[in-house]
């Protein structure tokens, strides 16, 4: 399991325009400049988070992208369906079915369980954090999650 480098580059893309202000579009060449990224692949990003919704563009010299609603109103889940997807859909097991037409496990699968299990879990967590949140330096964003990165336990120990 990865995180795509396009969801991690476009999540820190999208931080960018969250902070802006009051609205004001930013530029490709800030972005790119900001996240040490081409021109090229940050406008790709950006063009996709715009057909996801998340941004508009701006033409002209004052041009550049803006967020569609408030910082505190898009969830990193959001942002990352919009980037790559979930992390477990239910037609993967369709495409994973071995030599067979179907896969012997599409009645009864705890591989499955645990899937969806992990997908359900993503999404409440990451629905529950925005960009406003992710605006936080390092150790507020430790602080206010409540985890021991170093160490990648919970802080209150281990369960």
């Amino acid at each position: 399991m990865q995180l795509l480098a396009s969801e991690e580059y476009g999540l820190r893309c999208l931080l960018q325009v969250a902070g802006a202000d009051a609205g004001r579009p930013v530029a490709i060449s800030h972005i790119a400049e900001a996240e040490g990224l081409s021109p090229q692949y940050a406008a790709k990003l950006m063009r996709q988070l715009r057909m996801g919704g998340l941004v508009d563009s701006v033409r002209g010299a004052e041009g550049g992208y803006r967020l569609t609603r408030p910082a505190n109103a898009v969830t990193v889940w959001e942002v990352l369906e919009v980037l790559g997807g979930p992390f477990y859909s239910e037609g993967f097991c369709g495409c994973h079915a071995g030599q067979r037409r179907d896969c012997v496990r599409s009645s009864d699968c705890s591989v499955r369980a645990l899937w969806r299990t992990v997908q359900a879990t993503l999404c409440e967590t990451l629905s529950g954090i925005t960009l406003q949140d992710l605006r936080r330096d390092e150790s507020a964003m430790v602080t206010w999650l409540g985890v021991d990165t170093v160490a990648g336990k919970s802080a209150a120990g281990p369960s």
